[in-house]
């Protein structure tokens, strides 16, 4: 397994198992066969709803708590320097660990932004009495990381955005580089249903990754895993089948040529498939976390 260092020099398995809209009955099968085909992070949320399974999974599996990369995030109705130190303490509880490899807040709330600072504070008190390695971000847009950056005295580790060869945000991507934010990709083979001017509905049909595909005997999903690691980034593709899930982690074996990577940054439309970040507000997205 590839790692990347973190700005604060802590070590993540650049390929983790994502979890998003697994749902619960269906997360502790695919997380042990996950730690079973060798994989060693896990990205979950509290907002997943699946938090619980993942900690069983990981408790039944007997890998030692040391080998492991845990991450997870704060939904935004724990924003708040309190509320998000109670986050902590609630998904610590389900995950049953005493400390987090990776917490990240999940949005920026641009219609109440210092609540999204006065977590982000909290994230901070979090790292600096040891109960997470690393903090970070996710779906931050450029203003949210200027504005962010204006106030933290930690700048963050991570964040987490919408990246696949159909939407690439290389201006967000470049802004979090330049101030040594790692990128990590979430949806990073296009999981998410997208529509192109040629009439495919996803990346995993696109003929250009097709004949990248053959060319090295992969699949569509692995030469897009391998596309988003060669570019620096880590990745974190989800699924539930053990199958896939093998294949997923078999991305370390084979390199993409500067052409081929070329090929791939060409088809980007600039079409988002997830929420757009300006659109985030409680009164729209408020979901209520439970404590237990």
């Amino acid at each position: 397994m590839q790692t990347l260092t973190l700005n604060n020099g802590v070590q993540m398995p650049a390929l983790g198992l994502g979890v998003f809209q697994t749902p619960p009955a269906e997360t502790r099968a695919a997380v042990a066969a996950a730690l079973d085909a060798g994989y060693r992070h896990v990205d979950t949320a509290a907002a997943y709803g699946n938090e619980r399974e993942v900690g069983q999974a990981i408790h039944d599996s007997g890998v030692p708590r040391d080998e492991l990369f845990i991450e997870t995030k704060v939904w935004i109705t724990d924003y708040g320097y309190d509320e998000t130190l109670h986050a902590f303490d609630k998904s610590a509880g389900k995950l049953g660990v005493d400390h987090l490899d990776l917490l990240i807040l999940h949005q920026a709330l641009p219609s109440d932004f210092g609540k999204t600072l006065d977590a982000y504070r909290a994230l901070e008190t979090l790292l600096a009495d040891g109960k997470v390695r690393a903090i970070g971000v996710s779906n931050f847009m450029v203003d949210h990381l200027r504005a962010l950056l204006d106030a933290a005295t930690v700048v963050p580790a991570v964040n987490q955005l919408e990246i696949h060869p159909y939407f690439q945000q290389r201006e967000v991507q470049a802004f979090d580089s330049e101030h040594g934010i790692l990128n990590q990709a979430w949806s990073p083979i296009g999981g998410i249903t997208f529509y192109r001017d040629s009439g495919h509905t996803n990346a995993l049909e696109d003929s250009v990754i097709g004949e990248i595909a053959r060319a090295h005997g992969k699949s569509p999903a692995q030469v897009m895993l391998r596309w988003g690691l060669q570019q620096g980034r880590s990745v974190i593709p989800k699924s539930t089948k053990p199958e896939r899930i093998a294949e997923n982690l078999d991305v370390f074996d084979f390199e993409l040529s500067v052409d081929e990577l070329a090929a791939i940054d060409a088809l980007d439309t600039g079409k988002r498939g997830g929420p757009e970040p300006e659109s985030m507000t409680l009164a729209k997205f408020g979901t209520p976390i439970p404590e237990a």
